[in-house]
């Protein structure tokens, strides 16, 4: 028993002090060879790591591994060093494969896989231990808003090895931050980061996400959504009536207010006048009865928050009521038959010469045609071609009866004279025959 304790005992110190004398005893350094290959290592804290020495071509030769201190962790399958986390998962003529649980940051180092040879072989495995970050944290300046205004945030991801990396996202845009890294007392890093930036009122509930980028973890972030106040927007809807406005409808309006926080206070008012006597205004309907032209005009409505105050204008234009449009009629003149139309009076009244009308204007009449009324224009030009006949058949009858020969008796003694004497005396002194001296038109 003796025996077999003292053998153990002095195994152990061989495997301890062996390396040693080799390390000193040797003629020659260790030297790094392609024949004996290792990796490097990251780990998560508390996680396990596993480290592997690979022989491309043994001989035989002794494969041990050691830890940063040169301390001998295993040679070939034995484990002299009293440290349970160290558990062998592979070892052969080409492999010595050892895990190590449980890993702090001080396992972290360089660790020796070490072949026997003449000279030694040594290839070197770097362990590093890396430690997340803490939970991220995000403040803001302010947590209500004003639009327009520029605010300020920070995301902070504390004891953290190796140093993280921050970003930005508000909504689905990427903002650019001022990173600040610090070295703490115990080796580890702090990140600090600060984005500034302006609101609008689009802003409002939007997230602003840090998100931390570490080794460690994956998807590490935190979240703050905005909340923006801003100044009523208005819009005046049109329920009735959806296409123009005539005398004697009614018209109904309703004022939409929108704002954070919400307008409290909506009002109605007429431009440069007052509201109707009789109109009636329930929070931000407002209902006219019996409309006429006295009421045209610009109604507006007007919205408040203490951020300020917003309005939205109506343009009202009162058309006359609807008529019923005359059946055309026909008029003959000879064999030419020439039809003629009474112009619609609504029609020239309901169009309005000018620039197309502005955004809540009654003129732009919804719904309401627009085209020239062709009966009309063909009603004035058959006018015109009747007017033009009975011109032509007045002037062509004028002409008719004064046009023919004038005829006289007044040289008739001529005929019956003996000489030019004789006729003149005839025609001048002709008393005795004063009835035959008459004219004849023919």
């Amino acid at each position: 028993m003796a025996n077999a304790r003292s053998g153990s005992l002095a195994t152990i110190l061989f495997l301890f002090a062996f390396p040693a004398a080799l390390h000193q005893g040797s003629a020659q350094e260790p030297v790094v060879s392609q024949n004996l290959v290792t990796d490097d290592v990251a780990v998560v804290e508390g996680e396990t790591a596993i480290i592997s020495c690979r022989v491309k071509n043994n001989d035989d030769s002794v494969i041990q591994l050691l830890n940063p201190n040169r301390q001998t962790i295993y040679f070939r399958d034995m484990r002299p060093l009293k440290d349970g986390r160290f558990q062998l998962v592979n070892f052969s003529d080409n492999e010595l494969r050892v895990s190590l649980s449980n890993v702090s940051l001080s396992d972290e180092g360089r660790y020796v896989c070490q072949l026997y040879t003449d000279p030694p072989q040594e290839a070197y495995a770097d362990i590093t231990v890396l430690i997340p970050p803490g939970n991220p944290v995000i403040e803001a300046k302010d947590e209500v808003l004003s639009e327009g205004n520029e605010t300020e945030m920070t995301c902070t991801a504390m004891s953290s090895k190796p140093a993280a990396t921050i970003r930005w996202m508000k909504g689905d845009k990427e903002l650019s931050g001022k990173p600040k890294v610090e070295l703490t007392y115990d080796k580890m890093y702090t990140v600090t980061s600060r984005v500034t930036f302006t609101v609008s009122k689009e802003d409002d509930g939007v997230p602003v996400t840090c998100i931390v980028d570490h080794p460690a973890v994956k998807d590490f972030r935190a979240r703050k959504n905005l909340e923006v106040q801003y100044k009523p927007e208005v819009k005046i809807v049109v329920e009735f009536p959806h296409g123009l406005t005539r005398e004697g409808e009614t018209l109904e309006l309703t004022c939409e207010a929108k704002g954070k926080p919400q307008p409290q206070r909506v009002s109605w008012q007429k431009v440069d006048d007052d509201v109707p006597s009789h109109a009636v205004i329930i929070g931000g309907d407002l209902y006219i009865e019996n409309l006429n032209k006295s009421y045209n005009g610009t109604y507006r409505c007007v919205a408040s928050n203490p951020l300020g105050e917003s309005f939205d204008d109506y343009v009202l234009y009162v058309y006359d009521a609807p008529t019923t449009t005359p059946k055309p009629t026909t008029a003959t003149i000879t064999t030419t038959s020439i039809t003629t139309s009474t112009p619609n009076p609504e029609a020239s009244q309901d169009t309005v010469p000018g620039a197309e009308p502005a955004a809540h204007d009654s003129r732009a009449g919804e719904g309401a045609p627009r085209t020239v009324d062709h009966a009309v224009i063909g009603g004035v030009v058959a006018v015109v071609v009747f007017a033009m006949l009975c011109l032509l058949i007045v002037l062509g009858r004028y002409f008719a009866r004064h046009k023919g020969t004038y005829f006289t008796h007044e040289a008739k003694g001529a005929d019956d004279a003996a000489d030019a004497d004789t006729a003149i005396i005839n025609a001048e002194g002709g008393h005795t025959n004063s009835d035959e001296k008459k004219e004849y038109y023919i």
